[in-house]
């Protein structure tokens, strides 16, 4: 790699997932065989298999999501062997952010984000809430029209990039925002998730991930790792663990943190570890002169390694 080479490693969130994922690394490393065994015996059941074969609706669940994701991620990270400069993960994806950063163990990680997609899961009866994607305004336009509704919850859930913007909140509030919407042209799009995550209606789900968070031995970060909620560097294990509990029912200010990277870390590529490739395509629209790579598979690990190089 070049001496002015600056890498950053993105990890994704819920909503990459896909059946197979994993599989070939699977196949072709002991590392990944010994990972995926060490992910299963954590959680008492198999999630390689799970990744593998499906049936999808089980993977969706949350509480099953979040682990087969971060444990894919970090695979396809550990096999790179790429030395980054710094790193951030969308939602759940700061977890394998961290985890990367050798923040907290594997186990740990695996078990936690098992919980918090358990308690996420849990914290909206289901049909209560809702969340969609704003295509078009900026956020001062749509904080102006939340601003207007005074019946239910309506919040600013993700900060994805310019013109992409996420709300969440219950029905009454949303489906309101969904009439006014017009007024600032905006195109909206219901997204199919399971709960209306990132806003206060999480907040039973924060409380309960609090005390696990707690529990568990937090390292300070080992390469520059930056946070959803501030937008801005986790210096400390403390700061982590802090971040991680507002995180929950905080805006996911993916927008402002990249920009960030980009102006404090003078980065040059992007990797993201993990299936689909949602947040290259964010990255392009907030900054289409940084490099982007992916790592999913056995052929898209030796094209970014090639490339590299």
């Amino acid at each position: 790699m070049g001496e002015d080479m600056k890498i950053a490693g993105v990890f994704p969130g819920q909503g990459s997932q896909k059946i197979g994922m994993g599989k070939e690394l699977f196949e072709e490393s002991g590392l990944a065989k010994e990972l995926f065994k060490r992910a299963d015996n954590a959680l008492d059941f198999s999630l390689s298999s799970l990744c593998f074969n499906g049936p999808e609706e089980t993977l969706r669940l949350t509480e099953n999501t979040q682990p087969a994701l971060l444990v894919v991620s970090y695979i396809a990270y550990k096999l790179a062997e790429i030395e980054l400069s710094c790193a951030a993960g969308h939602s759940l994806g700061e977890y394998s952010a961290l985890l990367a950063a050798d923040v907290f163990d594997f186990e740990d990680a695996v078990t936690l984000v098992h919980k918090r997609g358990r308690y996420m899961q849990d914290a909206v009866p289901p049909g209560a809430g809702k969340m969609v994607a704003v295509m078009g305004p900026t956020e001062a336009q749509i904080r102006g029209v939340i601003a207007e509704i005074s019946s239910g919850t309506v919040e600013i859930a993700n900060l994805n990039s310019p013109g992409q913007t996420v709300i969440a909140g219950d029905i009454v509030g949303i489906d309101t925002f969904i009439n006014l919407a017009p007024s600032i042209n905006a195109k909206v799009i219901p997204l199919n998730v399971s709960a209306p995550f990132h806003c206060r209606l999480m907040q039973p789900a924060a409380d309960k991930l609090a005390k696990d968070l707690d529990k568990i031995i937090f390292r300070d970060p080992k390469f520059p790792v930056y946070s959803n909620v501030s937008a801005t560097i986790i210096k400390t294990g403390d700061e982590a663990r802090k971040y991680l509990k507002e995180q929950v029912c905080s805006s996911v200010r993916w927008t402002d943190l990249f920009v960030n990277m980009c102006n404090e870390q003078s980065i040059t590529h992007t990797i993201e570890f993990g299936p689909s490739g949602v947040l290259t395509k964010l990255i392009k629209r907030i900054n289409e002169n940084i490099v982007r790579c992916e790592i999913s598979d056995t052929q898209t690990l030796a094209k970014t390694k090639q490339e590299l190089i």
